[in-house]
């Protein structure tokens, strides 16, 4: 499978003969500043927690494109009453077929509010299951046992978690969930964006390798096969 990365947590994937977008946040990212949001498409975009820089190009991404909008129950309300016509809700432990696969929302430990400070749910992970291959998306996540259970829904090919540290999973214990998820491919996201989440890549890479699994951190805008 393709997969493009626009920076922080937002990537996207060719699944299934779609493009599935998770976490759309480039017009805030500094880092990104060369990735022009008028030029990604998506068919279906998937919103793993409320915080900023998950959601901030959503609407705008979804209005140009169509896309479906998908998130836990109160970011289907929160994008309905932004005028999205095409939202579907999925709470953790939910499941649904689409067109291009089937989406499981699972756990994810971490806090989830609008900017205004409201509440908008808990937080989630993706388990994607396509005729192309298999992915998991952790979201914004601590390290957590209910990881275990997902090689119980689907052998994957590849995973993509957080390595930032401060907010999510650091490189150790992102290398502990790779395990669990039983992966030896993990694109990392969620670093670099802010001073409190930058990283040593390198130090990354090779903490991932020892433990024979391979790193992926391509640049802004790049596509790598996975």
């Amino acid at each position: 499978m393709k997969l493009t990365y626009y920076g922080h947590s937002c990537f996207s994937v060719n699944a299934g003969g779609k493009i599935l977008l998770f976490d759309p946040f480039i017009t805030g990212n500094e880092l990104a500043k060369d990735i022009n949001v008028e030029s990604i498409n998506a068919d279906y975009i998937l919103v793993s927690h409320g915080h900023f820089d998950h959601t901030l190009d959503v609407v705008t991404i979804a209005n140009r494109t169509g896309a479906k909008v998908l998130g836990v129950w109160e970011l289907y309300e929160h994008f309905t009453k932004a005028g999205l016509k095409n939202v579907h809700p999925i709470n953790p432990g939910g499941q649904f077929s689409f067109d291009f696969g089937t989406v499981k929302s699972v756990s994810a430990n971490h806090s989830s509010s609008f900017q205004d400070g409201t509440y908008a749910g808990v937080a989630a992970g993706f388990v994607i299951k396509t005729e192309d291959g298999n992915f998991y998306y952790s979201g914004d996540t601590a390290l957590n046992l209910d990881m275990t259970l997902i090689p119980k829904w689907a052998n994957l090919d590849f995973a993509i978690l957080p390595i930032g540290d401060n907010l999510t999973m650091g490189t150790d214990d992102a290398v502990e969930a790779a395990k669990m998820i039983k992966v030896d491919k993990v694109l990392g996201v969620h670093y670099d964006t802010f001073g409190f989440i930058r990283i040593d890549k390198q130090q990354s890479i090779d903490k991932f390798r020892q433990s024979g699994i391979q790193l992926h951190l391509p640049a802004i805008g790049k596509t790598v096969d996975l």
